[in-house]
């Protein structure tokens, strides 16, 4: 009797442990959110592949069947997590738009613009492989208006609307203005993509820097529609 009264006053202590650890770590105020905040980390420290809800629930101190309440499986969770490192990519693009001294002239000044954005996407590949990698994984589920969802995305509407700015400007013919952003949207992402899964990733930091500045003169004198031969002598 005297050891089950001490295996008594243990279980109890443990029980109320855990129903206070229980209460204490549920008690988020947004579960969904914590929960898609630890699923985050996992995809900045390992890419998409490293995002399980049954991990997220621990990291969150909740148990999967909380968990399940928000999320329905992995994949709704991933593109939850897909769709923050989207806009993570864009506020980047972003601040890079907004810093820099603007140009007098509007036709060069909207050049230096694409250059801006050209740089701050390969800028966050480099730095966040891990969100990189799952802002452009490929959904468990198939996409309804695939278009639509493009077009939504941040990185694809700041590219867009600097496209629309080199037309205003004289730099872009208009009808060569439809379907720009594929191509353009194509030189940067293979090139970041380069540079972080492929052979490119072995090159020095001054190979790398002119890489990425022929990448941007070649997309450039595409869009100007002729080349640029101060450009080809700087390489």
């Amino acid at each position: 009797m005297q050891h089950y009264g001490v295996m008594a006053q243990v279980s109890q202590g443990r029980g109320s442990y855990h129903r206070r650890r229980h209460r204490t770590s549920y008690h988020h105020g947004d579960l969904a959110n914590a929960l898609a905040d630890a699923a985050t980390e996992m995809a900045r420290t390992g890419g998409p592949n490293a995002v399980v809800l049954r991990a997220a629930a621990r990291a969150a101190g909740v148990s999967a069947a909380a968990a399940y309440r928000h999320f329905a499986d992995h994949g709704e969770l991933l593109q939850v997590v897909r769709r923050r490192a989207l806009d993570s990519l864009g506020a980047a693009m972003q601040v890079s738009l907004d810093e820099g001294e603007p140009l007098a002239d509007p036709a060069e000044e909207s050049l230096r613009r694409l250059r801006a954005l050209g740089r701050a996407y390969i800028r966050f590949a480099l730095t966040d492989p891990g969100l990189f990698r799952t802002a452009f994984c490929r959904p468990e589920k198939p996409v309804q208006d695939t278009a639509r969802a493009i077009a939504t995305h941040d990185p694809y509407a700041l590219l867009s609307g600097v496209l629309d700015e080199l037309v205003e400007h004289g730099v872009l013919d208009p009808d060569r203005r439809v379907g720009a952003e594929i191509p353009a949207w194509a030189a940067v992402h293979g090139l970041a993509t380069l540079l972080i899964d492929g052979p490119l990733a072995m090159i020095t930091a001054e190979e790398r820097a002119k890489a990425i500045e022929r990448n941007s003169d070649f997309t450039l004198n595409g869009i100007r529609g002729h080349r640029d031969p101060a450009a080809d002598r700087a390489w």
